[in-house]
């Protein structure tokens, strides 16, 4: 083992055991909560690394990025599962539909109306989390909380989309917990029983208030450059 495969799998162990300890801490069963590996800027060399080390859950935030770096990693290792972490836009969403296995950044009706038709002609339907803008922030994508159970209600009726969570980035300068028990809420209000929340510096905390998924980074890869 190398040098930068031992340092991966390191940093990868650190990650899940605290993981481990802050579901312990809730109360709640570990296989409850994916770990998405974020490997955004990161080659796919680097990736690989995580793949040898176990992981099969990755996020990328954008479609050209992921292009370039997954095919080739998905036909190696045909159990890797995809997730779109960033915004999409509507001319990116065929090929969203192609090669994520989940999109975690549906935030509006024309999106929503986009993806149903490219799942029905790709015959393809990646599973969805709508992402909700807790801190109702306007230079960042998300449905406003006062607007979501009718846009829930919109995507699962009239778009038939597959949605099965809520996603959110809390604002960086507010305590994210009140975000994350806020984002659980609606989740549970909503009947949706997956909740993507916390990243690396805040992941056991978003645990602890019922994250089913983690986006976790840095924290895995180092500081990007």
């Amino acid at each position: 083992m190398n040098q930068a495969t031992s340092e991966g799998a390191s940093h990868l162990a650190e990650v899940k055991l605290r993981i481990a300890d802050a579901a312990r801490a809730a109360g709640r069963a570990i296989a409850d909560v994916t770990l998405v590996a974020v490997s955004k800027t990161h080659g796919a060399d680097r990736v690989r690394e995580l793949l040898d080390a176990g992981q099969r859950v990755f996020g990328e935030n954008r479609v050209q990025e992921a292009e370039e770096k997954f095919p080739a990693l998905k036909a190696e290792y045909p159990d890797l599962e995809l997730h779109l972490i960033g915004p999409l836009q509507t001319n990116k969403a065929r090929e969203a539909v192609a090669l994520f296995d989940v999109i975690q950044s549906v935030d509006r009706e024309r999106l929503a109306a986009t993806l149903a038709k490219e799942m029905e002609r790709a015959g393809r339907r990646p599973s969805c989390f709508i992402q909700v803008n807790t801190g109702e922030e306007p230079q960042k994508a998300g449905v406003l909380p006062a607007d979501l159970d009718a846009f829930v209600t919109a995507c699962r009726d009239l778009h038939k989309l597959p949605v099965v969570g809520l996603m959110c980035i809390p604002p960086v300068d507010e305590e994210p917990a009140l975000h994350f028990a806020l984002l659980t809420k609606m989740a549970a209000r909503n009947g949706l029983a997956q909740v993507s929340m916390g990243m690396s510096a805040d992941y056991e905390t978003a645990v602890r208030l019922g994250a089913t998924h983690v986006r976790v980074g840095s924290a895995l890869f180092g500081v990007r450059h």
